[in-house]
């Protein structure tokens, strides 16, 4: 059986405590494939693939049934602000 969007969630929310997660599920419901954006404060002075690392660590059990994985946005708070902020001013021109 697959893993449920509400089990990465809850997984990810316990041990990387973001202050933003959203999780998609592209399988149609099957819980194999997932895509996902976190912002973190555990991400600082860490690298990409560190955090990517992290990521797929805290989710160690669910790897097991899950036959892909992306991870979209893995950032710190801040960048998050700056990405939003950028986003924000692009829309308003």
């Amino acid at each position: 059986m697959g893993v449920t969007k509400e089990q990465v969630e809850s997984t990810l929310k316990t041990k990387m405590i973001p202050s933003h997660l959203e999780v998609i599920d592209t399988s149609g419901g099957c819980g194999a494939s997932f895509v996902i954006e976190i912002v973190s404060e555990q991400f600082e002075g860490k690298r990409l693939l560190e955090r990517h690392r992290m990521v797929n660590a805290a989710l160690e059990e669910e790897m097991k049934s899950i036959h892909a994985l992306s991870i979209k946005k893995a950032v710190t708070p801040s960048q998050w602000k700056q990405q939003q902020e950028t986003e924000a001013s692009q829309a308003a021109a």
